[in-house]
Protein backbone atom coordinates (compact mmCIF):
# COMPACT_ATOMS: atom_id res chain seq x y z
CA UNK A 1 0.00 0.00 0.00
CA UNK A 2 1.16 3.14 -1.12
CA UNK A 3 1.07 6.38 1.13
CA UNK A 4 -1.74 8.42 -0.49
CA UNK A 5 -0.72 12.30 -0.39
CA UNK A 6 -2.50 15.38 -2.05
CA UNK A 7 -0.96 17.97 -3.28
CA UNK A 8 -2.52 21.34 -5.01
CA UNK A 9 -1.15 23.79 -7.50
CA UNK A 10 -3.04 26.86 -8.35
CA UNK A 11 -1.58 29.94 -10.02
CA UNK A 12 -3.30 33.57 -9.06
CA UNK A 13 -4.01 35.88 -11.63
CA UNK A 14 -3.08 38.88 -10.96
CA UNK A 15 -7.28 39.71 -11.35
CA UNK A 16 -7.85 37.58 -8.36
CA UNK A 17 -7.92 37.84 -4.58
CA UNK A 18 -6.11 35.33 -2.65
CA UNK A 19 -8.74 34.78 -0.46
CA UNK A 20 -11.11 34.01 -2.66
CA UNK A 21 -8.71 31.34 -4.53
CA UNK A 22 -7.54 29.78 -1.11
CA UNK A 23 -11.54 29.91 -0.46
CA UNK A 24 -12.02 27.98 -3.53
CA UNK A 25 -9.13 24.97 -2.62
CA UNK A 26 -10.31 25.05 1.26
CA UNK A 27 -13.79 24.25 -0.60
CA UNK A 28 -12.86 21.07 -1.85
CA UNK A 29 -9.80 20.20 0.04
CA UNK A 30 -10.51 21.56 3.53
CA UNK A 31 -6.99 20.86 5.98
CA UNK A 32 -4.88 21.02 3.60
CA UNK A 33 -1.42 22.68 4.76
CA UNK A 34 -1.09 25.57 1.78
CA UNK A 35 2.45 28.07 1.23
CA UNK A 36 1.17 30.80 -0.54
CA UNK A 37 4.00 32.68 -2.69
CA UNK A 38 2.74 36.03 -4.35
CA UNK A 39 1.24 34.73 -7.62
CA UNK A 40 0.61 30.95 -6.69
CA UNK A 41 -0.47 28.33 -4.16
CA UNK A 42 1.14 24.78 -3.03
CA UNK A 43 -0.76 23.30 -0.86
CA UNK A 44 -0.50 19.55 0.48
CA UNK A 45 -2.21 17.18 2.48
CA UNK A 46 -2.70 13.50 3.45
CA UNK A 47 -5.93 11.28 2.85
CA UNK A 48 -8.55 12.89 4.91
CA UNK A 49 -8.48 16.31 2.68
CA UNK A 50 -9.69 14.03 0.19
CA UNK A 51 -13.20 13.27 2.40
CA UNK A 52 -14.91 16.27 0.48
CA UNK A 53 -14.44 15.64 -3.17
CA UNK A 54 -15.33 11.79 -2.41
CA UNK A 55 -18.93 13.76 -1.37
CA UNK A 56 -19.44 16.22 -3.71
CA UNK A 57 -18.61 13.55 -6.17
CA UNK A 58 -21.66 11.40 -5.32
CA UNK A 59 -23.92 14.55 -4.46
CA UNK A 60 -23.09 15.82 -8.40
CA UNK A 61 -23.74 12.30 -9.40
CA UNK A 62 -20.48 12.68 -11.52
CA UNK A 63 -18.96 9.34 -10.42
CA UNK A 64 -18.12 7.86 -14.23
CA UNK A 65 -17.07 11.75 -15.42
CA UNK A 66 -14.53 11.44 -11.86
CA UNK A 67 -13.49 8.16 -12.39
CA UNK A 68 -12.67 8.63 -16.59
CA UNK A 69 -10.69 11.73 -15.50
CA UNK A 70 -8.40 10.16 -13.14
CA UNK A 71 -8.25 7.12 -14.93
CA UNK A 72 -6.98 8.97 -17.82
CA UNK A 73 -4.91 10.96 -15.74
CA UNK A 74 -3.00 8.20 -13.96
CA UNK A 75 0.90 7.44 -14.43
CA UNK A 76 1.90 4.73 -12.39
CA UNK A 77 0.93 5.57 -8.62
CA UNK A 78 0.09 9.63 -9.48
CA UNK A 79 -3.43 10.77 -9.99
CA UNK A 80 -3.17 13.71 -11.95
CA UNK A 81 -6.53 16.05 -13.15
CA UNK A 82 -7.64 20.08 -13.17
CA UNK A 83 -10.61 21.47 -11.16
CA UNK A 84 -12.14 24.52 -12.59
CA UNK A 85 -11.15 27.73 -9.70
CA UNK A 86 -14.78 29.23 -10.26
CA UNK A 87 -16.59 25.80 -9.66
CA UNK A 88 -14.85 24.61 -6.70
CA UNK A 89 -15.54 28.81 -5.00
CA UNK A 90 -18.72 27.82 -5.09
CA UNK A 91 -17.94 24.93 -3.68
CA UNK A 92 -18.90 22.44 -6.83
CA UNK A 93 -16.58 20.20 -8.70
CA UNK A 94 -16.14 20.38 -12.46
CA UNK A 95 -13.19 19.15 -14.78
CA UNK A 96 -12.36 21.71 -17.40
CA UNK A 97 -10.75 19.31 -20.14
CA UNK A 98 -7.90 21.65 -20.73
CA UNK A 99 -6.33 24.62 -18.60
CA UNK A 100 -8.26 27.21 -18.37
CA UNK A 101 -8.14 31.12 -19.82
CA UNK A 102 -7.96 32.23 -15.72
CA UNK A 103 -6.33 28.73 -14.87
CA UNK A 104 -7.58 26.27 -13.31
CA UNK A 105 -6.68 24.13 -10.00
CA UNK A 106 -4.06 21.46 -10.45
CA UNK A 107 -4.34 18.16 -8.20
CA UNK A 108 -1.96 15.51 -8.03
CA UNK A 109 -2.97 12.38 -5.44
CA UNK A 110 0.09 9.73 -5.26
CA UNK A 111 -1.41 6.38 -3.98
CA UNK A 112 -2.13 3.09 -5.31
CA UNK A 113 -5.41 2.23 -7.96
CA UNK A 114 -7.15 1.68 -4.83
CA UNK A 115 -7.69 5.52 -4.57
CA UNK A 116 -9.59 5.95 -7.73
CA UNK A 117 -12.10 3.24 -6.93
CA UNK A 118 -12.57 5.04 -3.48
CA UNK A 119 -13.61 8.29 -5.12
CA UNK A 120 -15.26 7.46 -7.80
CA UNK A 121 -15.99 3.91 -7.88
CA UNK A 122 -17.52 1.79 -11.14
CA UNK A 123 -21.24 2.44 -11.58
CA UNK A 124 -24.39 1.03 -13.31
CA UNK A 125 -26.82 3.14 -13.89
CA UNK A 126 -24.94 6.02 -11.83
CA UNK A 127 -24.77 4.04 -9.25
CA UNK A 128 -21.79 2.57 -7.59
CA UNK A 129 -21.39 -1.40 -8.06
CA UNK A 130 -19.27 -1.22 -4.89
CA UNK A 131 -18.17 1.26 -2.01
CA UNK A 132 -14.89 1.06 -0.15
CA UNK A 133 -14.29 1.84 3.19
CA UNK A 134 -11.66 4.15 3.94
CA UNK A 135 -10.23 1.46 6.67
CA UNK A 136 -10.06 -0.99 3.82
CA UNK A 137 -7.16 0.77 2.43
CA UNK A 138 -5.67 1.34 5.45
CA UNK A 139 -6.24 5.47 5.48
CA UNK A 140 -5.23 6.06 9.15
CA UNK A 141 -4.63 10.03 9.06
CA UNK A 142 -2.36 12.66 7.67
CA UNK A 143 0.91 12.52 6.58
CA UNK A 144 2.90 15.21 5.21
CA UNK A 145 3.70 14.74 1.70
CA UNK A 146 7.06 14.91 0.62
CA UNK A 147 5.46 15.61 -3.07
CA UNK A 148 5.74 19.50 -4.81
CA UNK A 149 5.23 20.83 -8.13
CA UNK A 150 8.17 21.87 -9.89
CA UNK A 151 8.29 23.37 -13.68
CA UNK A 152 4.94 24.39 -14.17
CA UNK A 153 4.55 26.74 -17.22
CA UNK A 154 1.62 28.36 -18.98
CA UNK A 155 2.61 26.13 -21.94
CA UNK A 156 3.53 22.51 -20.14
CA UNK A 157 0.92 21.86 -17.85
CA UNK A 158 2.68 18.96 -16.39
CA UNK A 159 3.48 18.87 -12.37
CA UNK A 160 6.89 16.57 -11.89
CA UNK A 161 7.22 14.88 -8.51
CA UNK A 162 10.46 15.95 -6.88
Amino acid sequence: MTKIEVSVYVLIRPTERVEKVTSAVENIFPGLMMDIRGDRIEAYGGPSTLWTLHKLLREQEILDTARSVMLRGREGNTIQFRLNKQAAFMGMVNFPPDEEPLGSIHVQVIGDDVVIDWLSPRTENGIPVEEIDLPEIGLRGIDSPRTHFTDFTETDHREENV
